[in-house]
Order: C-alpha cells, then sequence, then structure tokens
C-alpha cells in the first residue's frame, strides 16, 4: 500500500481498535502522530521498526500488518504486495548498511532518499507496480536491479 493509497488512515482512531493486532496498536502509536495520518513517512518509521524487531521476517509482518490497516480502511485493494516487500528491503539494506542509527529520527536524516515515495520509480515501472502480480506477490525489478541484487 503506497502513501497516497492509504487514504486518510487516522493512527490515533484506529490504533485503539480492538481488532488491531497488539505489537501493530503499540508501533501505530509511536509512528503516526496524534491527530495524523498514515502516509509515506509513517510507512517507512514502521518498516524500520519491523526490520529493528523482526529481522528476516519484516517483510512478512509488514505485509500482514498493511494487510489489516488496508481492510480495516476497507480498501484490501490497496494493498500492493511488492511495494511492501520492495520497501522494507529498502530500509533493511540500508540498516544492515548502518546499523548505528539509534531512532527513526536519525536514520531518516541519514537516508533522506527513503523518504521520497518516488523511489520504487528507478526501479520498476508503473505499469509493473500495477500488475496483479506486483500486488499479490513478488515481482523483480523491471527497470533497474536493486542495489543487493546485481
Amino acid at each position: 500500500m503506497t502513501a497516497r493509497e492509504s487514504g486518510g488512515y487516522r493512527g490515533s482512531a484506529h490504533a485503539h481498535h480492538g481488532a488491531m493486532p497488539a505489537e501493530l496498536t503499540e508501533l501505530l502509536a509511536e509512528v503516526v502522530p496524534p491527530g495524523g495520518g498514515f502516509g509515506h513517512r509513517q510507512h517507512v518509521h514502521l518498516a524500520y521498526l519491523a526490520v529493528r524487531r523482526h529481522g528476516a521476517g519484516a517483510a512478512d509482518r509488514m505485509s500482514a500488518w498493511l494487510r489489516h490497516i488496508a481492510g480495516y480502511e476497507r480498501a484490501p485493494q490497496k494493498f500492493n504486495a511488492t511495494m511492501t516487500r520492495a520497501w522494507t528491503a529498502l530500509v533493511d539494506h540500508h540498516l544492515e548498511a548502518d546499523d548505528d542509527t539509534a531512532d527513526f529520527a536519525g536514520f531518516a536524516a541519514r537516508y533522506p532518499a527513503l523518504l521520497d515515495k518516488r523511489l520504487l520509480a528507478r526501479h520498476y515501472s508503473p505499469a509493473a507496480l500495477a500488475s496483479t502480480a506486483a500486488r499479490t506477490g513478488w515481482r523483480e525489478p523491471d527497470l533497474l536491479p536493486f542495489p543487493w541484487s546485481s
């Protein structure tokens, strides 16, 4: 799910909803400012926390969380498996390269390119990301391989 597609998720209203998994509720309280939305920065922040907590399992955890949020927002079609995995992998790649960042603010300041929601456009054409294959599973980049793939 992209920041644009998340469509007005409001953390404080939804973070305490009984159906939210406890870990997701806890993390959303940290990621989404009171009265704030769940945009691209919040997606990247959640990926940062997922990678820190779950390492290799972060992409699966992020997928479950974002599917849950999309379903809660009654917009399950907005979830994109490739985008979720790609963003989580990008965050993981940067954390592996530089694990000295103690918090997300420092990480974001050190890697501002991750806050550019157009970053995946270097790797994927719009058609590739919009495809059913990308929405439902992993699709390799069709423009430029990721740095760890070359």
